[in-house]
Parts: C-alpha cells; sequence; structure tokens
C-alpha cells in the first residue's frame, strides 16, 4: 500500500490520518480516540491499536510503517522513552512494543519535530532553510528542521527550548528542572501565576479575554509577564540557531499579542540591531503534528 500513515500521541487524544502521499494535505482518513493515559502503559498501546484497527478498516488495509509523533523523544543509547510529560512512557521502548503488537514497523519522533517537520515542508514555513517550531501549551517544546530535515541531535533533544532555565528560583517543572521556561509561559504556569496575582481561578481564554478588555490587573499581569518571558527564551533560542523562520503553534501559540507585545519583547533580547527572522502562525492548525509524523516514514 502506498499510503502515508501518521499518528499524533497526545496526553489527551490520540489522533492517526492516511495521506495518500506526504505532499497532501488532504487525508483521505482521520480518527481520534481518546488517551486516557490515567490507566497506564498497556492500556495507551490498546488504545493505539483501537484506533489503527479503525483507519485499517476505512481505507481497507494496513501499511508496512507508520509514524508516530511522542511527547517526549525515544533515545537509541538506552532503547526507551524520555523526558515525556505522559509519564507512563518514560522508561519503555514504545516502537518495539508498539510493533510487536501492531505487527507493523513503528517510527517515533517527539511531537514538536513532527509539527516543525509538517511547517517547513508544507505549512507556513515553506522554502525556509532552517526553521524553529514551538509547540506552546499545557508543556512547551520545539523542534528544528533544517533543509527539510529533523534535526535531531546526539541526545535526542535539539529543539527543546522548554527546559532552558530563566529563573532558578521559579516553579518546579515535571522534569525535575526548577525555573526553566515550561515553568513560566505554558498554560498551566500562567492559569497558576494569575491565581497567585487574584486570589481566584480562571482559564486561559478568560484571562487573554480580561487583559484585551483591560478589567483585570492580574490578567494583565500574567500576559505582560507572558510576553516578556517568551521575548526572552525565544531570544535564545535565536541567538543560537538563528533560523529563517519560527512557528509557534499549540493553545498559547494563538495569543495574537505574541506576534506583537511579544515580538517587542523579542527584539529588545536577539543579539542584532534587528530581527530579520520571520516569527508566524502555524498554517496546518492541529494537523502539523499528525501530518509531520506520516512525514517521518514517508522517503
Amino acid at each position: 500500500m502506498s499510503h502515508v500513515w501518521g499518528i499524533d500521541l497526545g496526553g489527551t487524544k490520540i489522533e492517526g490520518v492516511v495521506l495518500p502521499e506526504a505532499s497532501s494535505i488532504e487525508p483521505l482518513c482521520r480518527v481520534r480516540v481518546p488517551t486516557e493515559a490515567a490507566e497506564g502503559y498497556e492500556h495507551i498501546l490498546d488504545q493505539i491499536a483501537l484506533l489503527v484497527k479503525d483507519l485499517s478498516t476505512k481505507t481497507g488495509g494496513l501499511p508496512s510503517r507508520i509514524g508516530i509523533g511522542t511527547p517526549g523523544t525515544f533515545d537509541k543509547h538506552i532503547s526507551a522513552m524520555k523526558n515525556c510529560n505522559t509519564t507512563a512512557l518514560n522508561g519503555k521502548n514504545l516502537p518495539k512494543d508498539l510493533s510487536n503488537k501492531l505487527g507493523i514497523e513503528v517510527v517515533v519522533a517527539n511531537d514538536a519535530n513532527c509539527f516543525a517537520l509538517a511547517e517547513a515542508r508544507l505549512g507556513a514555513a515553506k522554502g525556509a532553510s532552517v526553521v524553529f517550531g514551538v509547540i506552546m501549551g499545557t508543556g512547551v517544546g520545539g523542534g528544528v528542521v533544517v533543509d527539510g530535515k529533523v534535526l535531531n541531535g546526539a541526545q535526542g533533544i535539539a529543539g527543546e527550548w522548554g527546559h532552558n532555565v530563566l529563573d532558578e528560583n521559579g516553579e518546579m517543572c515535571y522534569s525535575g528542572i526548577r525555573g526553566c521556561v515550561e515553568s513560566f509561559i505554558a498554560g498551566p504556569a500562567l492559569e497558576k501565576y494569575y491565581a497567585s496575582q487574584s486570589g481566584s481561578q480562571l482559564g486561559l481564554p478568560d484571562i487573554v479575554r480580561r487583559h484585551q478588555q483591560n478589567i483585570d490587573a492580574a490578567a494583565s499581569a500574567t500576559m505582560n509577564r507572558l510576553h516578556h518571558y517568551f521575548g526572552r527564551a525565544l531570544a535564545s533560542v535565536i541567538n543560537i540557531l538563528d533560523p529563517d523562520a519560527v512557528v509557534v503553534g499549540g493553545g498559547v501559540g494563538n495569543i495574537d499579542t505574541l506576534y506583537t507585545e511579544g515580538v517587542a519583547e523579542l527584539k529588545k533580547y536577539v543579539f542584532n540591531h534587528r530581527l530579520d527572522t520571520r516569527i508566524l502562525k502555524p498554517l496546518l492548525g492541529d494537523s502539523a503534528g499528525v501530518f509531520g509524523a506520516a512525514m517521518l516514514v514517508a522517503e
């Protein structure tokens, strides 16, 4: 079968797609199932198998290989997943276990790498030589694509800007690193900061709305803090990598002021008198991750 299959393994949902070819953005079939990660590792494998069975039924066959984007990375030196915020995956040989369950070769990559790959080849940064793909949601991740290929690095952690330290006196992250980027600008971190300033709980969309309406000082403080740390953190990446484009995805990435006030903060910390790197919204939406996963097995 010449079709290309990809799966995006998220913390709350698993999405699968079958593309007629890797350059297509019109899937033949698309299926989602809940991850139900609290049920444990074996249950996650069962949910993926359920999704693959459904895709197979709808398309009339199975591929020889499937690409899977994962929340974390596979460390080839220890043959195990690491750095997954879906912690049930850590320490497990996910590609081997899935391959045994499905009877199909499984290729895995970090979900941010898959996002970056899709946006670099087909999306907002198409044609750019060096692309940094950002995911800002419940966590903060990143991926690097150079000339259409993912840069994995010696330890499989290339692009992991979310765990660079901004302030060692900051909050402790699940990773065991205190005061990292994720603990400042991920969605839950923003909501936690708002609660500390206001004494009440609000979801991020409401915080953004109240800031835009200029009716809540705590909401504005939260957003101003986001813009500042977004700029500081991303400037460190640009100063090292100097990409042609940065594509910002994830729920937090949908906040419009990141591209105005956030970029204004970024310009303060970039080691240049101007900012030539394009800061872009993704074109592929929530499809980028699963499309990128399919591209892992396209060649």
